[in-house]
């Protein structure tokens, strides 16, 4: 197919609030090219640009991931606590679908074990990583793995209770930033922390009933 995959994965995040993560998103995504195809993708062009099965679902998922730390950089924030704040907001729309898309990224495809909190935690990392790039804060030279780490427990804390509470996730955010200015990051609190993640996106899933 002459269009490439990657086009189609830009045309198909937008739809993600309506289709969700789903190969339909995926299959829907040339009827929004700028000549439309007259019906969606087939089921097998799906598979053979995307990956067979849920792998499609996973490279829709880390699309928009990637489209999430593109809106921090879009938003040009001037501190943490804006580009944090940017992050959150890109959240927004595609709330509903968020922990299935969670748990599926982080099933490893052997089963066992049934849920690795790594991805969630990478995600977080990452974010936590570019909200320091992005804010050239020069204090973070002497200190930059303490904070970084703080702010993967900060960041991955407020993102669980968006998912639960998303009216008050942004002050809660806000409370997080505070109360983690006032302390130190040790190799203990990110094992706690690690812990605490575990728990939490486990507890999501399973009231949701997603695995």
């Amino acid at each position: 197919m002459a269009t490439s995959s990657a086009r189609l994965l830009k045309l198909a995040l937008p739809l993600v609030p309506e289709h969700g993560f789903t190969r339909a998103a995926l299959a829907r995504s040339v009827l929004h090219l700028p000549t439309p195809h007259v019906a969606p993708l087939s089921d097998r062009a799906v598979s053979s640009l995307f990956g067979s099965g849920d792998r499609a679902r996973k490279t829709l998922f880390r699309a928009w991931l990637d489209g999430g730390v593109e809106s921090m950089q879009g938003a040009r924030p001037a501190s943490v606590k804006e580009a944090l704040h940017a992050r959150l907001a890109y959240n927004e729309p595609a709330l509903p679908h968020l922990p299935e898309a969670f748990a599926l990224l982080s099933a490893p495809e052997s089963g066992m074990p049934p849920f690795d909190p790594m991805p969630a935690l990478k995600h977080a990392a990452r974010v936590a990583d570019e909200a320091c790039y992005l804010s050239a804060d020069q204090s973070l030279r002497l200190a930059w793995y303490a904070k970084r780490a703080s702010l993967i427990g900060v960041y991955s804390a407020a993102e669980l209770h968006q998912l639960t509470s998303p009216q008050s996730a942004h002050a809660f955010l806000d409370g997080l930033l505070t109360t983690s200015s006032t302390i130190d990051s040790s190799v203990e609190d990110v094992r706690l922390f690690s812990s605490y993640i575990f728990r939490s996106w486990a507890g999501i899933i399973k009231s949701k009933g997603i695995l």
